[in-house]
């Protein structure tokens, strides 16, 4: 029966990523002819490295929008991105450092978030103060509280927020959704998320020298004032606590977003549980590279898979994605299977520019316009930082106790399937798991409304952070309408 299964969804998997690739789909901005200038939307650009680098493309090559500020703490970066701008759009923007520079300017109407995670949330809520409305990529927010402070904040200015989870603007994704909420599918209790890619050491834990065109008060914003830890400041802050998510946050939240929409699946579910850990080398990094997370939602439970050392793919031409089950069959990526793991059909459907789409909303002061309002990027980001809560919390144990503790535990067989599947990963990478141990996360109980858990003190703790001033998160107080 495991072999069956195993077998069938490696099989989709391959099937269905050889689908997509033949499925022809249009992702190009909407030509709405050329505005005329009392129609331009001036924009700004926070985060000027690699998704930093999308956005000023995207928005640059749009009609009626024009560039206005390209900003990062990183001086070098900055002017950079400016002169990259220019070149596309025929006039410079200005290149800042500070990003209340922006706020403070009342011509701009829209900003685009492309920082550092633990920047993402004051960001954004900062510029929705400030009467702009925001763009902010994925995970929405470095922790809980921010994702749902962001939410308040849309709602008591009236600005849209638009998250980067751009697979919401995916035309055949979309139709998969509305396909299952049909029905068509049967009961659908299981999805896993899944995402395979080697990531080597970061470099040794030591005491590192900022350049000296960065200005690192300004990069670490709310985060605390500590030394550079790791040799590299830019991207590998992915992996340390104070400012990044780990995997969970940096890709996988696209695939666990998609199985949410697919499944139709609101709120942060019942209960939450985490298995993995840093292995195969020491660095400066802290967040796990190889992790499980389960999510029960009442009954429906979503597995997320990471693996950070080198691996054989979940299948032929896959390292990452996502498989819903359901009663009457399989949706693997955008294609649907049968019973059998036959496929069926590939969804079709007219995609859209996200970034197009944003703007569509922004034109239109329409918030329903959006494809993925900021309550969903939330939602979503937040079952991420829950996996995340839950392992920092847990404990290291030996491969029979965490395989004891899973059997005793109400959970969907998948999970334990899925932890057997990494315990033989790991050791085929020479992992000696008697030496270094996984980490069990605590199962978690979720209060969904108070988006708080009922059963663990110090999990709670987890779910906000303390701020620097003067980078303090505002209060939901401070907040109302900016035409008021």
């Amino acid at each position: 029966m495991i072999t069956r299964r195993r077998f069938l969804e490696e099989s989709m998997i391959a099937t269905a990523v050889a689908a997509a690739a033949s499925n022809p789909r249009s992702m190009r901005a909407e030509e709405t002819g050329k505005a005329s200038a009392n129609d331009t939307i001036r924009h700004a650009v926070i985060g000027c490295r690699i998704r930093g680098r999308v956005h000023a493309r995207e928005f640059a090559g749009q009609k009626g929008v024009e560039v206005t500020y390209v900003c990062d703490p990183d001086r070098t970066l900055a002017e950079e991105r400016a002169a990259g701008v220019e070149e596309q759009q025929g006039r410079r923007p200005k290149a800042v450092q500070d990003l209340r520079t922006i706020f403070d300017d009342k011509s701009i109407d829209t900003v685009s978030i492309a920082t550092p995670n633990h920047w993402h949330a004051l960001a954004a809520v900062w510029a929705m103060q400030a009467g702009k409305d925001v763009y902010v990529e994925k995970p929405v927010s470095h922790n809980v509280v921010e994702g749902r402070r962001m939410v308040q904040a849309a709602e008591a200015t009236g600005r849209l927020c638009q998250t980067g989870t751009q697979r919401r603007s995916s035309g055949p994704l979309v139709a998969a959704a509305k396909f299952i909420r049909q029905g068509k599918l049967g009961d659908v209790k299981f999805a896993r998320s899944i995402i395979y890619g080697g990531r080597g050491s970061i470099g040794a834990r030591g005491q590192y020298e900022v350049p000296s065109h960065i200005d690192y008060n300004l990069w670490l914003g709310p985060a605390p004032m500590t030394k550079l830890t790791r040799p590299q400041l830019h991207y590998d802050w992915h992996w340390n606590w104070d400012t990044g998510n780990g995997e969970l946050g940096n890709n996988n939240i696209h695939i666990i977003d998609a199985c949410r929409m697919l499944m139709g699946l609101t709120g942060l579910g019942r209960t939450v549980i985490s298995i993995g850990g840093r292995l195969g080398y020491e660095d400066a990094g802290e967040t796990p590279n190889t992790q499980i997370v389960a999510h029960d939602f009442d009954g429906a439970t979503i597995v997320q898979e990471v693996r950070g050392l080198k691996s054989d793919p979940f299948s032929k031409q896959f390292k990452a994605g996502w498989i819903v089950h359901g009663t009457e069959g399989f949706v693997a990526e955008e294609s649907l299977f049968d019973g059998d793991g036959k496929l069926v059909q590939t969804f079709k459907g007219q995609s859209e520019n996200h970034f197009a789409n944003f703007i569509k909303a922004v034109r239109g002061g329409r918030r329903e316009v959006l494809n993925a309002d900021i309550v969903e990027g939330h939602q979503s980001t937040s079952l991420c930082h829950l996996g995340n809560i839950s392992y920092r919390v847990g404990r290291p144990l030996a491969v029979d106790k965490i395989t004891a503790s899973l059997e005793q535990q109400p959970l969907h067989d998948e999970v334990l399937r899925t932890f057997e599947r990494m315990v033989a990963h790991l050791r085929s990478r020479g992992v000696d798991l008697d030496r270094t141990r996984l980490t069990l996360g605590d199962l978690l109980r979720i209060d969904d409304e108070s988006e708080s858990f009922n059963n663990h003190v110090k999990a709670n703790m987890l779910l906000a952070r303390s701020y620097r001033k003067p980078f303090e998160l505002p209060k939901v107080g401070d907040f109302k309408r900016a035409d008021s």
